[in-house]
């Protein structure tokens, strides 16, 4: 929601609106099966870090729309949403500056409720925060809601007619029915104002940058509808931000409601971790809280050392795994380098999409739904990478975030002609000590022939064979089955 602080100026120009009018996909189906890998172990070239075996994804033969039950011994909980986010629901304001201020509190303060008491015009507003996620998510054909509070104003009134055309189910968590038309700002939807510099360069503000108590500190419980929204979804996501909006409190509740109704956690610390740290007692608990019973966690390599006081982003990722309790995946974001997905027993990496980048905002969004997405549908590690990396990748060939986040046509027209940004060095001097002692599987345009079972290697060509026709031919039917 708000990424940075900045200070904010007055001469400035407004960034064109811009989201071209898509259709809604239906939903997307995928069988839900386990791949095993099965090794070509013919080669026998000399023995290095990037020697490789041939690894092969099969198509199954039989696809399966139900999900494996964790504890079959208990009744199984009937789960009809593949998302939920967790707060975090904010208008953004986008707006065009010459360049970003120096930050300053009070002018920030002061210019922001400037801009608040007369809004800009309805074509800049954007949907933001966690609506990018489950935008995302929507477009890839998982079903989404969104749990959170809006006010009863031209804003919330906004959201709720973005997350209906998206298709994108909503709860309020408001404790009491006034609440919605109480002229309290602490009542009203949060706004974020994003500006942009001519290097599109991105700094963001929000009222909650200058509270120190949550902007919805009134509430205090999970609210029954709240509990069955969390119990009949297959994934819970939450990032940081929730700690601007919730007490610690709140919070803890709800992550530990979601593990004791068989939801998954998926917790994105974002920058707000490196505070969260350093935080009070209570955000401190909180955060571990997260940290501990989170089932993936998502961040990026400095967040991850921010964490843990690692920088090898594999030694951290190990690190959060070791500490968990229900952690199963630990993703950490390389940026432009690609993805590292590590597990108690694998290490597996995907280098980055090479796409002309026009704009970053809602790329990581887009890279947790495609992630969600590979996670519920039981999709092979590398695969689920790859196609993460891949709309995320989408994303960033447009402009701004909300509606404007990848759609699935424009993943399909990415995964038609793809090309990777290889960098052997860097993966070679990453990968090099884990090789005689974890399994490897890395993503490649091409195989390397090697001997020794050094590293398990996908090919690209096998993961978009993959992909791609099951993309292609839910886009053309026009009707993606749940």
């Amino acid at each position: 929601m708000h990424h940075q602080s900045i200070a904010l100026k007055t001469d400035f120009l407004f960034l064109p609106h811009l989201h071209p009018p898509n259709p809604i996909p239906s939903r997307l189906l995928f069988p839900v099966v386990s791949f095993p890998l099965h090794p070509n172990t013919s080669t026998n070239s000399p023995r290095s870090a990037f020697s490789c075996r041939v690894f092969h994804i099969p198509v199954p033969s039989h696809p399966s729309c139900s999900l494996p039950s964790s504890k079959a011994s208990k009744p199984a909980v009937v789960k009809t949403v593949d998302v939920a986010t967790l707060g975090n629901l904010c208008v953004d304001i986008v707006l065009n500056v010459p360049k970003l201020p120096p930050p300053s509190a009070d002018a920030r303060k002061a210019f922001m409720e400037q801009l608040s008491s007369s809004p800009p015009d309805k074509q800049y507003w954007e949907a933001g925060g966690n609506c990018n996620m489950a935008i995302a998510a929507a477009r890839l054909g998982l079903d989404c809601l969104t749990i959170g509070h809006v006010g009863n104003e031209i804003y919330g009134k906004f959201l709720l007619d973005v997350l209906h055309d998206e298709g994108i189910g909503m709860v309020g968590m408001s404790e009491e029915t006034d609440v919605i038309n109480s002229p309290s700002a602490s009542y009203e939807t949060l706004l974020c104002w994003v500006l942009v510099d001519p290097l599109q360069k991105h700094g963001f503000c929000s009222r909650a940058d200058f509270s120190k108590e949550p902007a919805f500190s009134w509430m205090n419980t999970l609210s029954e509808e709240v509990k069955r929204a969390i119990k009949r979804s297959r994934i819970l996501f939450c990032n940081g931000y929730d700690f601007d909006e919730f007490s610690p409190g709140v919070i803890i509740s709800t992550v530990e409601y979601a593990a004791e109704v068989g939801t998954s956690v998926f917790f994105d610390p974002g920058p707000r971790g490196k505070s969260l740290i350093r935080g009070s007692v209570e955000e401190q608990k909180a955060l571990g809280q997260f940290l501990r019973m989170s089932d993936v966690l998502l961040l990026t390599a400095d967040e991850a050392e921010s964490l843990t006081g690692i920088a090898n982003p594999i030694l951290a990722g190990q690190e959060l795994l070791r500490k968990g309790v229900r952690t199963k995946w630990v993703v950490v974001k390389m940026g432009p380098k690609g993805s590292i997905l590590i597990t108690t027993s694998s290490i597996t990496c995907a280098p980055a999409f090479k796409v002309k980048v026009m704009d970053t905002v809602g790329c990581g969004d887009s890279f947790v739904a495609a992630i969600a997405f590979g996670f519920i549908h039981n999709i092979p590690l590398v695969t689920t990478l790859a196609f993460a990396n891949a709309v995320g990748a989408a994303t960033a060939m447009g402009c701004g975030a909300g509606r404007n986040v990848a759609t699935l046509k424009q993943v399909v027209e990415l995964m038609e002609a793809p090309d990777l940004n290889e960098d052997d060095e860097f993966w070679n001097e990453l990968l090099d000590e884990y090789l005689d002692s974890q399994e490897v599987t890395f993503l490649s345009k091409m195989v390397l022939n090697g001997s020794n079972g050094r590293m398990n290697c996908v090919t690209l060509q096998k993961v978009v064979s993959y992909l791609l026709p099951k993309l292609k031919s839910s886009q053309l039917e026009g009707t993606l089955s749940s």
